[in-house]
């Protein structure tokens, strides 16, 4: 969440640097309003008009693709004249006005999937952006709901992804697939000291890339501390990665029938 702009700006610097220290590539994310808390009383952001005109900001001077939530089909508009990729909330993936909306943009659009969707249902959020004319799809998987208050994340769902929605571009949503609540609280908690095996497992499944939520300080986040990368650990995580990313890939892709 944009938590106020000079955070914001340390932030995109030094995803920035790192990313292009190790030569990847790098989409900004940040929120500008947290639209789906669960209390009433936790922090959303500034608000479109003041979270956009930071995006827009941090897009020109640093020159970095950038990419938000867009919540209703009223702010599709105005937020596409800023976002270069549009995000279509994990728990608004069905809604068809939003799609609509969001579709006639033209922009890049990454889908995050339903915690209450499988891998296979994906396709019917695909086909409803294809009959409204926008094939610019990014599937973004973010951990399945599994009993009360707790994600898992299917890595053979990636393959299923994949496979029904024509190889568009998998995404996986590492940090917030390690959401858990405790019993009884009003936020979310997390897991992120499981955030590094989790990653290599799901970039073994040869993805196209990760969504990462890494923070200065985790502990003192207004939203999603639990399970945020401390930033201090940016580097080595990602280097990681790509250690992983670069050997499956460089497997040679067989289909066992």
């Amino acid at each position: 969440v944009i938590e106020n702009k000079d955070f914001t700006y340390e932030c995109a610097r030094a995803y920035k640097k790192v990313c292009q220290k190790l030569s990847i590539n790098l989409v900004f994310k940040a929120s500008y309003d947290k639209a789906n808390r669960s209390s009433v009383d936790s922090f959303r952001g500034p608000g479109i008009d003041e979270g956009l005109k930071i995006l827009s900001e941090i897009k020109k001077e640093l020159d970095l693709f950038v990419i938000s939530d867009v919540h209703t089909p009223e702010e599709a508009l105005k937020a596409s004249s800023v976002l270069d990729i549009i995000q279509l909330p994990a728990f608004l993936a069905r809604q068809t006005d939003l799609i609509h909306s969001l579709a006639n943009t033209g922009k890049i659009i990454n889908i995050k999937k339903s915690q209450f969707i499988s891998p296979f249902q994906v396709k019917n959020i695909v086909d409803k952006f294809l009959k409204f004319g926008n094939n610019q799809l990014l599937l973004c998987e973010r951990g399945h709901s599994f009993g009360y208050d707790n994600l898992i994340v299917d890595m053979l769902g990636f393959g299923e992804i994949k496979e029904k929605c024509n190889n568009l571009p998998v995404i996986f949503d590492v940090t917030h697939s390690l959401q858990r609540r405790d019993a009884g609280s009003i936020i979310s908690g997390g897991r992120r000291n499981q955030i590094f095996e989790l990653a290599r497992s799901g970039v073994a499944t040869r993805i196209a890339g990760i969504f990462l939520e890494s923070h200065p300080n985790p502990q003192n986040a207004l939203c999603d501390g639990p399970c945020a990368l401390p930033l201090d650990y940016l580097e080595e995580f990602l280097s990681q990665i790509i250690s992983v990313d670069n050997l499956v890939k460089s497997f040679p892709k067989i289909i066992v029938e």
